[in-house]
């Protein structure tokens, strides 16, 4: 998989440029930074010791990401404020209620060039990637019967409730929407993307991807689509979906792009289109940043090979071989990156 990711990754840095991202209106309680989540430790304003960096992350990433600030925190002395949300939320506290966050890590590097550069910042590394599941619990309703191969029948029998995240504040909202469309074609079912979305009703939709865990574990949903990290991380079942349909291969990058979703745009009135992509994980330190050179140290310790390590003992698909895209990126982390 490493191999057919950095044989690509440069048609994929390219496809960021090119293909639109989905934005919205920021949820109010996504700007409160998330309880139990601050490290302390004792100052020393020489090596930037005592001094506390705002993070701002998709929600699907926070526990392996706080372990990994945890980890920074304890080398270096600095304090660390995580502010979990979904992607485009973060983008808009940023560009409509003027946060200035040290790092930004969001779960679609899609939303930095449409979004937030070259304004907030010009550049961004990708670090980790992911795929698209279906997951479940025991007490899901044919729990026990469900396999790769009848999933697509038992999702969609009477009672059964599958949620999903909202497309236009969440990149797990859209993608899922891609799956689905990627699902018709690969099974050759005519309405089987508009079956799954019927399956998947407006009333099991959530701001968050992250937010449907505690749904599915509280046996108010039976099934959901998110993502393998979030999955493997809360301890669920999954349906393994087939490589041409979970977004999750970057060497079907091209048949990916051959499917599209229209979600809200840069404003309530207007809409853009998304596009299939193989799913990657990024980061930045803006330019208004108010601590940019921690900021820095954090998102280069965040790409090295001991972050790395950290987040793969956390169910999160850390590449081997990041790489920036983009102009401007401190020197410390390109020499990181690949």
């Amino acid at each position: 998989m490493q191999t057919a990711l950095l044989a690509t990754r440069s048609i994929i840095a390219g496809a960021f440029l090119a293909t639109s991202t989905a934005a919205s209106v920021l949820l109010a309680a996504g700007c409160q930074p998330q309880a139990g989540h601050t490290t302390q430790s004792k100052s020393d304003s020489a090596g930037g010791a005592g001094s506390t960096i705002v993070v701002m992350n998709a929600a699907s990433m926070t526990k392996p990401l706080t372990i990994v600030l945890d980890s920074f925190a304890a080398r270096t002395g600095i304090h660390y404020q995580i502010e979990p949300g979904a992607s485009l939320e973060i983008a808009r506290r940023v560009t409509e209620l003027g946060r200035r966050p040290d790092v930004i890590a969001l779960a679609d590097p899609e939303v930095f060039p449409k979004l937030l550069m070259p304004r907030y910042t010009t550049w961004y590394a990708v670090f980790g990637r992911n795929r698209i599941v279906l997951a479940y619990t025991d007490t899901s309703k044919f729990a026990h019967q469900i396999t790769s191969k009848n999933w697509v029948t038992i999702i969609q029998r009477p009672g059964v409730q599958v949620g999903r995240a909202d497309p236009n504040t969440d990149p797990s909202g859209y993608r899922t929407l891609l799956t689905f469309q990627l699902a018709e074609r690969y099974y050759r079912r005519p309405g089987l993307a508009a079956a799954l979305l019927a399956a998947a009703p407006e009333r099991n939709v959530r701001p968050r991807e992250a937010d449907q865990v505690a749904l599915l574990q509280s046996g108010d949903l039976d099934y959901i689509w998110t993502y393998q990290n979030l999955a493997d991380q809360s301890q669920l079942k999954t349906v393994d979906l087939p490589a041409e349909i979970d977004l999750g291969t970057p060497a079907d990058s091209a048949a990916y792009a051959t499917v599209s979703a229209r979600v809200v745009g840069k404003t309530l009135g207007d809409t853009i289109t998304v596009h299939g992509a193989p799913i990657l994980f990024a980061v930045t330190v803006p330019a208004i940043a108010p601590h940019p050179a921690l900021g820095a140290r954090f998102a280069e310790f965040l790409i090295s090979a001991d972050g790395q390590r950290i987040l793969r003992a956390n169910h999160f698909d850390a590449l081997s071989s990041p790489f920036v895209v983009g102009a401007g990126a401190p020197a410390a982390l390109q020499a990181v990156a690949h």
